[in-house]
């Protein structure tokens, strides 16, 4: 048989074979993927960890008018897309032991608006820095109430809750690969389904929602989601190297343990038992300055003058201008996580040398006994 004569096809640009013009990379990313999660799920490679989140949402039947569940202490990718839906997002606070939804404030969350006759549609959750939520208490709160549970594990490749693996706990679990990722395709994200059923509907939606015809026909809107073949041969490459990187991130973490060790009013985010596994995407610290007699901005002026980076914890959500007329659910915590909380420099690449930078630099701000 001749080879076939396509309408419009660009010639390679690398040394990448005919597979990655026709479409096969993403299957084998995909595919790569399955196996990662022991081929216990069905995953949609896409453009970003947003898309997959809008995804998830229209999947689960959210629409216009409905009400889901999200976590407050989160990156604004985790609730934009409830917006997108013309829904309206519910926030919950976090709790201090991973510093994820609080399972307390979300069931209060549930009855009070059960009460109202407003039952929430979804519950989007976040396995925030790489730190597993309490994903046994939350998961059963969703099943009690019947409702459907989303696992943004964007930050969280790598980490696992009592030996499972984080996204695979709800009804859809989304990956992000973007370029601070654990694994990057400089841009991109994975939808993590339960069913062949939605994973062929989450292709469907994301490849413009075109019906089976010779024609170009379209019966509902569709979305330009696809993860392109080229990120998806990045992805095949930067699988293989997860473990590797999981370490190298967790290794940050030691070396921050260490540092902070003997220094009083200063928390560092980790495990609190051996169910827990975190990938320690980021190391993050609470700085409480009336023990340590130093802010978290003390110390991130005190980098920055040496040209090192570190930025606050997230800004809750329920705080946002674009959100200041959203139902808040909980106390201070995400608030006060944000005031004295500090990401620090945590990247797989950190050589000895520049971590010995980050040490001087910070003893700067210590007060000295």
């Amino acid at each position: 048989m001749k080879d076939r004569i396509y309408l419009s096809k660009t010639s390679s640009i690398t040394s990448i074979d005919n597979n990655f013009i026709e479409g096969e990379s993403i299957s084998r990313f995909e595919k790569s993927l399955e196996v990662y999660f022991e081929n216990k799920k069905h995953i949609v490679a896409l453009n970003s960890g947003t898309s997959a989140i809008h995804l998830a949402l229209i999947l689960s039947g959210v629409t216009e008018g409905d009400e889901v569940l999200c976590q407050s202490f989160t990156f604004v990718a985790t609730a934009n897309p409830i917006l997108y839906q013309k829904a309206n997002p519910i926030f919950i606070d976090s709790e201090l032991d991973t510093q994820n939804m609080c399972p307390y404030y979300l069931e209060e969350a549930i009855k009070s608006r059960i009460e109202a006759g407003k039952k929430p549609k979804a519950i989007i959750l976040v396995h925030l820095y790489g730190m597993p939520a309490k994903i046994d208490e939350i998961a059963s709160i969703a099943k009690k109430y019947d409702i459907i549970l989303i696992e943004d594990a964007a930050e969280a490749l790598g980490s696992h809750y009592k030996e499972q693996k984080c996204g695979t706990f709800g009804n859809f679990g989304i990956l992000s690969f973007n370029n601070n990722k654990i694994i990057t395709t400089f841009g991109g994200g994975a939808l993590i389904c339960n069913t062949l059923k939605e994973k062929d509907k989450a292709v469907f939606l994301a490849t413009q929602s075109k019906d089976k015809a010779v024609h170009y026909q379209h019966s509902e809107i569709g979305f330009n989601y696809r993860m392109s073949p080229f990120l998806a041969e990045i992805g095949n490459e930067q699988l293989s190297k997860l473990e590797e990187k999981i370490q190298k991130h967790r290794d940050n973490n030691l070396f921050y343990q260490t540092l902070f060790k003997e220094i009083k009013g200063v928390t560092l985010l980790k495990e609190f038992n051996l169910d827990w596994f975190s990938n320690h995407w980021l190391t993050c610290i609470f700085i409480d300055n009336n023990i340590a007699n130093f802010t978290s901005d003390d110390l991130r002026i005190e980098l920055e003058k040496d040209n090192i980076e570190a930025r606050p914890q997230w800004k809750p959500m329920h705080l946002q201008p674009l959100f200041k007329d959203s139902i808040y659910f909980g106390g201070n915590n995400a608030e006060v996580l944000f005031k004295k909380g500090l990401c620090l420099p945590s990247g797989s690449c950190l050589s000895r040398e520049e971590k010995e930078r980050i040490k001087k630099s910070i003893l700067k701000v210590i007060p000295q006994k």
